[in-house]
């Protein structure tokens, strides 16, 4: 598709729209083969990458950056490491590949902080994208407690973007976080359409499973997952129940949702009252909206969270990955003294499509294109790279081992129903005028092999992009974006793999007591226990008069 000068001044034509969404993955999946650039030249042969002279069990670029200590609070509060600039966008990759998650990539996890509270000496504000698989270590690693997770946006419901939400959310209340957690996300799918075609089409041959009329209809939305899961994590919060969980000022649901201009006053998944720290929130979004108009103008209308006293907004629309509700953020947030706000979009697995694509151009309401700071967008590895990787081969396999071609074909499968390739992200991007300030490829297993090959297939629909760094990035857990009005800068975040949690600040002066107290308002950690075959301390009696151990633990 090409794309004339008016077409970049303006962004993507409705024609060319049109023309993108007919494409095929099969088409975008070989770089262009076969086609010439606007400027005469071949496009970059994408493939023959392996045997590779590239490190496989390294990632150099990584290693290049400048490092960086996240910023924290000692046990007197005073603050340590990098604390945020006051127009600074802060973004942390804690998680960034493919399931499964790997000892070098923990699955996806974005954190992102903006501006700086000189008086509470914190980021004025703070948010999670997806919370996957082992990101809790990263985290932790980055001194980031469990209070500044209070607010987590899900694209989907896979367990590779929610699966350690287990972790946050049922050690939160025992942590620095005491008020309750709140889960954005998709509404429920919806699916089947009317008129569907039944999963059973031979009924000569049904399938034992009952779907003969076709799909049920299910709760597959956020508002369902956030219900199972308070339920299932109901042995483990009552357990914790004799700590403090909430405090007496902490706002209504009513005024929270006044001063996030939520969609709608959000209600607890279980039975806990709003204050408490075992109060999971969801907050189901419309993921039917794209928030544009036909030709990519700003509506307004998907909106999932705007702080008027903080600046910050973000905003959602569907993507298109495995079933319906998939969603992708966009957040917006103008710094002190900024003419135009600092922009971050993350569409997460999606199949090329291109909402993500009039997103990022970021028309204003007079249709004018501004872009975006950063483009955060999935790339999958070409499906035999991913079969010859898993077979633990250092090249693709012989195409009459009928293994090896069932892998690449399962593995294509996979690609073309809900994924982006690496030569469709290339073509993507070479649709997005003016160009992002930097592009990020992400829910990708990333090493020098990997990302050598994939650069090929982007440079192969934009040949401006010359290396790996300028314009384009790959991310890797503890990468750090420090995004600024007129610059973005690059870091690799330095932790300690051995950290505990981080200092615990002083609690609310008002808080109420816990739910297994004593008469006098004091935690009982005996009350839900049997006792009967317990070894008394030394300071109790020991067991059966002998001396048996120390209260402090020596």
């Amino acid at each position: 598709m090409k794309t004339n000068n008016a077409d970049k001044k303006s962004g993507l034509s409705r024609r060319d729209a049109l023309k993108l969404s007919g494409l095929t993955l099969g088409a975008l999946a070989t770089g262009g083969a076969g086609r010439k650039h606007e400027d005469g030249h071949d496009p970059v042969d994408v493939g023959n990458c392996y045997p590779t002279h590239y490190q496989t069990q390294k990632y150099s670029y990584f290693e290049t950056l400048k490092p960086m200590t996240p910023w924290g609070k000692d046990i007197n509060g005073n603050v340590t490491g990098t604390k945020l600039e006051r127009d600074e966008m802060r973004i942390t990759f804690m998680g960034s590949v493919v399931p499964m998650a790997r000892r070098a990539q923990a699955e996806m996890s974005v954190f992102v902080e903006v501006g700086w509270d000189h008086h509470k000496q914190q980021p004025l504000d703070q948010f999670i994208f997806d919370f996957g698989c082992g990101v809790s270590a990263n985290y932790q690693a980055c001194g980031v407690g469990y209070g500044r997770m209070d607010k987590i946006f899900i694209n989907h419901l896979h367990c590779d973007h929610v699966s350690d939400l287990i972790q946050c959310y049922g050690f939160g209340d025992g942590g620095d976080r005491k008020s309750p957690l709140f889960i954005w996300g998709q509404g429920p799918s919806g699916v089947p359409n009317p008129g569907m075609t039944p999963v059973v089409t031979d009924p000569a041959n049904p399938q034992p499973n009952g779907y003969a009329a076709g799909p049920p209809r299910y709760a597959d939305g956020v508002g369902a997952f956030c219900h199972h899961l308070r339920e299932a994590l109901r042995w483990h919060t009552e357990s914790q129940a004799f700590q403090g969980t909430a405090y007496q000022s902490c706002p209504t649901l009513a005024e929270v949702q006044a001063n996030w201009r939520l969609p709608y006053v959000p209600i607890p998944a279980g039975d806990d009252p709003h204050n408490d720290a075992n109060a999971l929130i969801p907050i189901e979004l419309d993921w039917r909206k794209t928030g544009l108009t036909p030709d990519g103008r700003p509506t307004g209308d998907n909106i999932a969270y705007h702080n008027a006293a903080t600046g910050a907004k973000v905003l959602h629309y569907p993507v298109i990955h495995t079933r319906k509700g998939s969603m992708g953020y966009k957040l917006e947030w103008t710094p002190p003294g900024a003419t135009k706000p600092v922009t971050m979009l993350y569409s997460s697995d999606t199949k090329p499509e291109v909402n993500s694509i009039y997103h990022a151009i970021n028309k204003d309401i007079t249709g004018r294109p501004r872009g975006v700071d950063v483009f955060i967008h999935e790339m999958a590895v070409a499906p035999e790279i991913w079969a010859m990787k898993n077979q633990g081969l250092t090249q693709p396999g012989d195409p009459n081992d009928p293994v090896w071609a069932t892998t690449v074909e399962g593995m294509k499968t996979v690609q073309n129903s809900s994924h982006t390739p690496q030569g469709a992200y290339g073509y993507m991007l070479s649709q997005i005028h003016p160009r992002p300030g930097l592009a990020v490829a992400t829910h990708f297993p990333t090493a020098d092999d990997t990302v050598a090959c994939a650069l090929n297939s982007v440079r192969a629909h934009c040949p401006d992009i010359k290396r790996e760094g300028d314009q384009l990035v790959w991310s890797f857990d503890l990468m750090v974006l420090r995004v600024f009005p007129h610059k973005i800068e690059q870091r690799r975040a330095v932790v300690n793999d051995f950290s505990f949690d981080p200092p615990i600040p002083t609690s609310h002066s008002d808080m109420l007591a816990p739910k297994y107290h004593t008469g006098t308002g004091a935690g009982d950690p005996f009350v839900q226990i049997d006792q009967t075959y317990g070894i008394n301390s030394t300071e109790d009696g020991g067991y059966e008069g002998e001396p048996t151990y120390r209260k402090d633990g020596y």
